[in-house]
């Protein structure tokens, strides 16, 4: 859905905005690990976004589809 460069201005703005809470659970130094989960208007549409530094982590599984989409499947 996005490009991977288009990805990882996301992620780097994501991983800002998380850092600005200065929340107490989050990690004092290094990036946040976050996975945000994106769905497209079409059922094959969908992005996984990861922090910059977890690019190789593999997403899990649920997540590798359009969640709207499978949500209609079963209503």
């Amino acid at each position: 859905m996005f490009s991977p460069q288009l990805k990882r201005e996301i992620a780097i703005k994501i991983q800002a905005i998380l850092r600005d809470t200065e929340h107490d659970e989050l990690r004092a130094a290094g990036e946040v690990d976050f996975i945000l989960h994106v769905d497209g208007a079409e059922d094959w549409s969908w992005a996984n976004i990861r922090n910059v530094s977890a690019r190789d982590v593999p997403v899990p599984d649920v997540l590798v589809q359009n969640l709207s989409a499978s949500n209609k499947a079963c209503s």
